[in-house]
């Protein structure tokens, strides 16, 4: 996510608006995504073990809404694609996959551990994917219909955006573990996805 947002999601808003409105983006990004962990609020991994003290089923409900609630901004920010280009769109769709999946798990497990129903816990736990879904369609029409630099700050908002989720809950949650080689292997890991992104955009051009 941190590679996608600074070599081609800022380059881009850059490039066709100009740094200063690429700059305000960014910022409203990383808001909008505050606002949505403060008013709707989410657990996530790194938090999750807080959560146990709560009534069950009231932690299973919570999670289920705040996770769907925050999937719809990363539908929008995969449509990107209607203006930034196929690639990109998949880049980001990866990478957004990539985080969810941890997500998938900690929304799934409580609810399970109340109703103990695989499949009724599997479906509703894959239907916190519909926001992404309506995310996309409703950003995809937008997206083409708006003028260009309104398209640069959706650009550098998502940047912020993924930048914000990458700080606030990937990051923190890879270097929980006490062990040092857990921390350093962390650091390893967030340099190798770097690498990757850079590989694939030399290898795509």
């Amino acid at each position: 996510m941190l590679a996608i947002s600074f070599l081609q999601l800022i380059p881009q808003s850059i490039h066709i608006s100009s740094p200063a409105l690429s700059c305000v983006g960014i910022v409203v990004g990383a808001l909008f995504m505050f606002g949505l962990d403060k008013f709707v609020p989410h657990t996530d991994p790194a938090g999750l073990d807080g959560e146990w003290g709560r009534p069950m089923r009231k932690t299973a409900i919570y999670l289920l809404v705040g996770i769907a609630l925050h999937h719809f901004p990363e539908g929008m920010a995969i449509a990107l694609g209607t203006v930034a280009g196929f690639k990109m769109s998949v880049s980001i769709a990866v990478a957004i996959a990539i985080h969810d999946i941890p997500e998938g798990i900690c929304t799934s497990a409580p609810y399970y551990y109340v109703t103990g129903k695989r499949l009724k816990t599997f479906l509703i736990s894959s239907s916190t994917a519909v926001p992404t879904i309506v995310g996309y369609i409703i950003a995809h029409l937008l997206y083409q219909n708006i003028p260009i630099k309104l398209v640069a700050l959706i650009i550098a908002a998502t940047a912020g955006l993924m930048i914000y989720i990458s700080a606030d809950e990937l990051i923190p949650t890879s270097c929980r573990k006490d062990a040092s080689l857990a921390n350093h292997s962390s650091i390893f890991f967030l340099i190798g996805g770097i690498l990757s992104v850079v590989l694939l955009l030399a290898i795509s051009k």
